[in-house]
């Protein structure tokens, strides 16, 4: 097969300048001096009494491959030097100052402060790697106390190592708390020695499901592990040192069936066995009689039963709990948690009846009142997810809102504290691409959109603003089994939430955040993190040509550099592309020698060798369109930098239906309306990843799918296919039938008779065929039924399901 590439330049900017840090996050404020600040091997560090000087004493020995001479206060000999001042004064106890003269870098601030000056040092000295640091003074300090990231390790736990390498992300860009998630209902990771069994029953599965929820099968090896109270002395100790706070979480009265494996008692039916809400069970579980860890996702019935046994269990693990982490706050969940089980239970509703509450969600609320009371009197307060607002907010918790704002902006209302971590900007557990390229819980939140945030919300009041302590990202590790992983999707993203968190609003905007975000992205991949490339990915837009019979595609990219630009192969003889009004036709038997120009309308073509075509689309309005009309693959990457990202590819599959006319009876929902609406389901693409993908058209609330299409003119057919995706944890479920109509005057339609099978079942998607006698029509309508009410035991039992439609074929 042969190829032609047509290469997109995309609009040249120039970010070089000699006096510009680029630092994350963004600092207050930076004046720069004159003259230069020459940072070599005969540097000379003053001790100041071991704030900053270990750490900086070994960068610059690994930079520089020699021993760094340590000298004290004073004593430099005139050499350049770098210092500190411990006794200046801010407004904030975190904020610093870093003062670059001639001769010497002055870090000052707080003993605390000065660690923050240091990640801002190590940032500078990276971008100025001839050693000739612009003198400058950099005033600094955040615009928010809590400045947090969470991880949880109750589904998929990390080791050690990683977890230390974790803090270290948080201390570069100066987050102060670390969310340690160290129960679940697959995994309890916390060694409580009141409670042996928590750890060596509680903190082992006998499996885990292969895939996305529901699974295609289950791995039928035991999982698990936990942290010793040695080793979490050792993290809380390791995080201390860099500024940052552990605050555990211990889930409570949800999240427990780890714990209710390990002691029954804790259970409201501590002799029912646990049910596993999956086929895909592990071969140990299948006959199980008893309590079990999870081995599935999802919310779970088999909650803590308030008795005086429990609350005395609670109690114990939390003083254990209490000795290890030092932290002000404490967070208890109080999540997700089912009624079910207390609504059946007759100790729970004599409960209820004795102590005057409403239901079972007063019940809630008496839970982690009472627990709260107890953390009180030990000095501690306690975090907890927006479901503590359920049934009256305990008096003095402070509310993590992840149900988007709502919960938050009642909580700061009550005049409670508050932690922003909506679902919609804060959980990096969503996909980072439309096109998943690795197995995600769902969602979409791309890197912009996490910058956007603004943790503040608007309707709050200057007054009700301040109890908003700060934000948070949450990494839920259902999908994230291992570090690389982890990586992968906590990057760029963190970094932007870093710079929302620290930076004031006042001069924070995209435009000049994006190329800091694009070279610390480079940085972090050459010292081996994984990151992800999504947001380097050039976005395409596929649209109809109709006077050609054809689609359009029109090719962009986000990054803007001087050595930026789209390259584009298609594996078909001779390559067709638009501009303007006019449309060329470029077969491989007239290449044009090297060197040569050739001007269609408004559009330069520069053939720069014997395989590229260039285009200088900065120099004009509209792109070029690349135009198909047959089947066939086109293969696109970035390069960046005289360097290369990974390839894509879109796969085109032409047939009667592709690229003519289509209209839908009623439009999907807004939230998957596609990227050319019903054109999508005739554009000869089948999206081959997720359900973020725009190729998809969601129909919610139990809706159908009724596309008619034109096909231009009279034809036989006996075959139609739907391409649809089936995948139930999100509440997506492939149709209950599909039915095809025929008509000559796109009124009339009668509905043929026809066998309707799957013919391909790839990651949850399936292909729907349709087959029938021949039959001669100009227009078929393709009913695609919704499945209807979501069953029992399912996700999202006695909802209506949602159809995802993608592709229409007609032959």
């Amino acid at each position: 097969m042969k190829y032609i590439t047509l290469i997109l330049l995309i609009t040249l900017l120039s970010n070089s300048n000699a006096q510009q840090f680029n630092i994350i996050p963004k600092p207050t404020e930076v004046s720069y001096g004159k003259g230069n600040f020459i940072l070599d091997k005969n540097i000379v560090v003053l001790n100041d009494g071991e704030v900053i000087i270990k750490e900086l004493r070994e960068f610059l020995s690994l930079k520089f491959n020699t021993r760094i001479t340590i000298s004290t206060m004073g004593k430099h000999k005139g050499k350049n030097h770098i210092t500190n001042d411990l006794d200046y004064q801010n407004d904030s106890t975190e904020g610093y100052k870093i003062i670059i003269k001639p001769k010497e870098i002055k870090l000052v601030g707080s003993k605390k402060s000065l660690k923050y000056a240091y990640q801002t040092l190590l940032q500078i000295i990276e971008q100025y790697t001839d050693g000739k640091i612009p003198c400058a003074t950099i005033t600094d300090q955040p615009r928010f106390a809590y400045r947090g990231m969470h991880l949880d390790v109750g589904r998929h736990f990390q080791p050690i190592s990683f977890i230390k390498k974790y803090i270290d992300y948080l201390a570069r860009y100066k987050y102060n708390t670390f969310h340690w998630h160290l129960t679940e209902d697959q995994g309890w990771r916390i060694e409580i020695k009141k409670y042996p069994k928590l750890t060596s029953v509680g903190g082992f599965r006998n499996g885990t499901i292969n895939g996305r929820y529901p699974g295609t099968g289950n791995t039928n090896e035991k999982y698990g592990g936990f942290y010793t109270q040695n080793e979490i002395k050792e993290i809380v100790q390791y995080a201390v040192d860099r500024n940052i706070t552990v605050i555990p979480e211990i889930e409570l009265p949800g999240h427990s069936s780890a714990a209710i494996a390990a002691y029954p008692e804790l259970s409201c039916f501590p002799t029912e066995p646990t049910k596993i809400p999956n086929e895909h069970v592990s071969t140990a579980s299948k006959n199980n009689t008893g309590k079990l860890v999870q081995e599935t996702w999802g919310v779970f019935e088999d909650v803590f039963c308030p008795t005086d046994y429990t609350f005395n269990f609670l109690q114990d693990v939390l003083d254990e709990v209490m000795q290890l982490f030092p932290s002000k706050y404490i967070h208890i969940g109080g999540d997700e948690c089912p009624k079910e089980s207390w609504k059946r239970s007759a100790f729970c509703q004599q409960f209820i009846k004795d102590n005057n509450l409403k239901d079972e969600h007063g019940l809630q609320s008496y839970f982690i009142q009472r627990i709260e009371k107890y953390l009180n009197g030990k000095g501690r307060n306690i975090i907890g997810w927006d479901e503590i607002l359920e049934g009256g907010l305990a008096p003095n918790a402070t509310v993590m809102s992840w149900r988007g704002e709502a919960g938050g902006i009642e909580a700061a209302k009550q005049n409670h504290t508050v932690i922003m971590t909506p679902g919609s900007h804060c959980y990096f557990d969503h996909s980072q691409s439309r096109d998943e390229d690795s197995v995600t819980i769902g969602g979409y939140t791309t890197v912009e959109k996490v910058y956007s945030y603004n943790p503040v919300p608007a309707v709050l009041n200057a007054a009700q603003a301040k109890y908003v302590l700060g934000a948070q990202g949450n990494v839920w590790t259902e999908y994230m089994s291992n570090p690389r992983k982890i990586e992968y999707q906590i990057f760029p993203r963190m970094i932007a939430l870093a710079e929302v968190l620290w930076s004031d609003t006042v001069g924070r905007k995209w435009e000049e955040f994006e190329p800091r975000l694009v070279r610390e992205m480079d940085i972090l991949t050459k010292n081996g993190t994984v990151v992800s490339r999504a947001y380097y990915k050039p976005t395409v837009e596929i649209i109809k040509v109709d006077t050609l019979g054809a689609v359009a595609l029109y090719f962009n990219s986000k990054l803007k550099c001087e050595y930026c630009s789209i390259y584009v192969t298609q594996e078909i003889d001779s390559f067709r592309i638009r501009c303007g009004t006019t449309t060329m036709q470029i077969p491989e038997k007239e290449k044009d020698p090297i060197g040569q120009y050739h001007v269609f309308k408004d559009t330069l073509v520069y053939r720069c060798d014997t395989s590229n075509i260039i285009y200088r689309s900065n120099r004009y309005a509209t792109p070029p369109q690349v135009l198909v009309n047959e089947t066939s693959t086109i293969r696109y990457k970035q390069a960046y930098h005289h360097s290369f990202d990974q390839e894509y590819k879109i796969n085109f599959s032409f047939n009667k239906a592709t690229a003519q006319k289509i209209t839908l009876a009623k439009p999907p929902s807004n939230r998957y309306a596609g990227n050319g609406g019903a054109f999508g389901l005739v554009n000869g693409v089948k999206s081959e990843k997720g359900i973020n993908s725009t190729e998809w058209l969601g129909f919610g609330e139990g809706q159908d799918c009724e596309a008619t299409i034109d096909l231009g003119n009279t034809q036989e057919i006996n075959k139609t296919n739907v391409h649809v995706i089936d995948q139930q944890g999100s509440w997506i479920y492939a149709p209950s039938q599909v039915d095809v109509y025929t008509s000559n005057d796109g009124i009339n339609f009668n509905l043929l008779n026809n066998t309707s099978k799957i013919i391909d079942e790839k990651l949850l998607m399936k292909n729907i065929e349709n087959s029938f006698e021949k039959i001669s029509c100009r227009f078929v309508r393709i009913h695609v039924k919704n499945f209807g009410d979501i069953p029992s035991g399912k996700q999202g039992a006695g909802h209506k399901a949602w159809l995802f439609v993608d592709e229409i074929g007609v032959e």
